[in-house]
């Protein structure tokens, strides 16, 4: 059995970073280790930072949910668009669970700040709405642990740990 740590694996800074209006892809495999993948619509990070809930799309995400419920491992990347800043987190336990009223206005106003984000990048209004559609019905959440970290943003540290705070 994997000992927990003490200290959580992200720091504040990086918690204020998941709450910007970041890109997200959740992807996980199958049991012979074909990927799948979405686009995330947002997420929360637990108060005591030991957890993130990502919020997914039903329809847009049916394979990889049959593959998290089966147990498949769960990594999630979390990109700046303005900067291309990104980390990449790999966890355990990957959990499919119902959206909360709060995670419904938490998903709602992602897509807003994304939305605007986007365009303020020059993208058109059309190309954000199908990047971050609206959905208000058929929305999941999938809540993991991160126990590895990565910064992805493109250079010379690209696929570096992050240092583990002890």
């Amino acid at each position: 059995m994997t000992a927990v740590s003490a200290v959580p694996l992200l720091d504040e800074a990086q918690v204020q970073f998941l709450a910007q209006p970041v890109s997200i892809t959740i992807g996980s495999c199958d049991a012979a280790r074909i990927p799948s993948l979405a686009r995330g619509l947002g997420c929360r990070v637990a108060p005591d930072r030991r957890s993130i809930r990502v919020f997914l799309a039903v329809a847009h995400a049916p394979v990889l949910l049959r593959d998290l419920r089966a147990g498949g491992a769960v990594a999630a990347v979390f990109s700046l668009p303005a900067t291309h800043e990104t980390l990449q987190l790999k966890g355990t336990g990957a959990q499919v669970i119902a959206l909360t009223s709060d995670d419904y206005a938490r998903m709602r106003a992602y897509r807003r700040e994304f939305r605007v984000a986007l365009c303020q990048l020059g993208y058109r209004d059309a190309f954000a709405d199908a990047v971050v559609p609206l959905v208000e019905d058929e929305a999941v959440g999938v809540v993991f642990r991160p126990v590895a970290a990565f910064v992805q943003t493109p250079g010379p540290s690209a696929g570096e740990p992050l240092p583990r705070r002890t």
